[in-house]
């Protein structure tokens, strides 16, 4: 039973944690927009623009990446089933 608890304790934890996952797709979506309102407006500028941008979305892509890390490892290494 306690098995059960903790397995399905882990697969809602890995759902709620693949939650973060929204936040950096409407920031960069965000990012990238303003990106190309910027270049639109001042058209020399591209170089460090795009520069910026690319730095900013992938720092923000890291948060999406460790949040798919740990949905991973609650769903298939699962470390709480060996404290039972």
């Amino acid at each position: 039973m306690e098995r059960a608890i903790v397995l399905a304790a882990s697969a809602i934890g890995a759902g709620l944690a693949m939650i973060a996952g929204l936040g950096p797709g409407i920031g960069e979506g965000y990012a990238v927009g303003k990106a190309c309102e910027a270049i639109g407006r001042q058209p020399e500028a591209q170089g460090p623009v795009l520069k910026t941008m690319f730095i900013g979305c992938a720092i923000a892509e890291s948060t999406g990446i460790y949040s798919l890390v740990i949905a991973i490892l609650l769903l298939f290494v699962n470390p709480l089933i060996n404290m039972l």
